[in-house]
């Protein structure tokens, strides 16, 4: 069952409770209607990344594909950028692939209705920094922690092209939240001792070369006091640090944090047919989505 809704601690706003809508309806889509979407699926693959190049296409963005080849498909990035006045980058980023029979709402549904709902805000506004917005193809396996991975891709061609980035935020398995005792776990037994039992919290991740990043990056969610968090920057070789689209940024040097709910070590349908659309708490999920709005808003000034 999904954790108790965040209305009985925290009252949300008239803006909050459109975008809750908004993520429920878009991660309806990706994982109710198109369902699992991955290279075994391609024309669901493919499904999907034309909903995200049309959603960011109602939001005024302009969009481009950047493809590769795969196992003779075309596998395809879908990127759009709001230019700013400086040459720095910032990314946010998600992966709309899912593993192998799972339709994927949380994983990572919920990332792509994060980083839709987050491109539709920022949407024709003025910025420092210049934002680029990316869905990745093929973070799942057998495509991951490799070089067919689609962030691989992006990150390697930004290092090519000479992009300066600034940071990478990777969006990965937002939705979930439970109040049960015992309900958090932890790759290493170790770690219980300093951060909670139970998963009511969003966590970021960083490597040790990421720890300014993401010093500051929670520093501006904490400020906005809408749902608790927890965060540190480890070893890439602690399981589940490495574990999303972030990791590839980290190959060629840039800085990168990942926003998770902590999947696995939460989410009892991670990786199973039972990760549908039902299981996510959408009032949680959006207060985490709305205070990653003024994370950026800061970062991108």
């Amino acid at each position: 069952m999904p954790g108790k809704n965040v209305s009985d601690a925290a009252q949300l706003s008239t803006d909050e409770m459109a975008l809750r809508e908004e993520l429920r309806s878009d991660v309806q889509t990706l994982a109710g209607q198109i369902g699992e979407r991955n290279m075994d699926r391609y024309p669901q693959l493919i499904a999907a990344a034309e909903f995200i190049e049309q959603s960011f296409g109602k939001a005024g963005l302009r969009t481009r594909r950047e493809s590769y080849q795969l196992h003779g498909h075309d596998c395809h990035n879908i990127e759009t950028e709001i230019r700013g006045t400086s040459e720095e980058i910032i990314v946010i980023g998600a992966h709309y692939d899912s593993v192998l029979g799972c339709p994927g709402a949380n994983d990572n549904g919920s990332g792509i209705a994060a980083l839709l709902a987050l491109a539709r805000r920022f949407s024709g506004k003025c910025v420092g920094q210049t934002l680029r917005f990316v869905a990745f193809v093929n973070e799942e396996p057998p495509y991951f922690l490799s070089t067919q991975m689609g962030s691989q891709v992006h990150a390697r061609r930004c290092k090519e092209r000479g992009d300066q980035l600034a940071g990478m935020i990777s969006l990965e398995t937002i939705g979930y939240f439970s109040d049960a005792p015992n309900s958090q776990s932890y790759p290493a037994p170790g770690f219980g001792a300093f951060y909670p039992k139970t998963g009511n919290f969003i966590g970021f991740v960083a490597n040790v070369g990421s720890r300014a990043l993401l010093r500051r990056t929670m520093s501006i969610f904490r400020a906005q006091e809408k749902i608790p968090s927890e965060g540190a920057a480890l070893p890439a070789f602690i399981p589940g640090v490495s574990w999303s689209d972030h990791w590839s940024f980290w190959q060629h040097g840039y800085p990168a944090i990942m926003i998770t709910d902590t999947a696995p070590f939460r989410y009892p349908h991670y990786h199973l047919p039972s990760d549908t659309p039902e299981k996510l708490d959408y009032d949680r999920f959006a207060l985490v989505v709305s205070a990653m709005q003024e994370v950026i808003v800061d970062l991108v000034r």
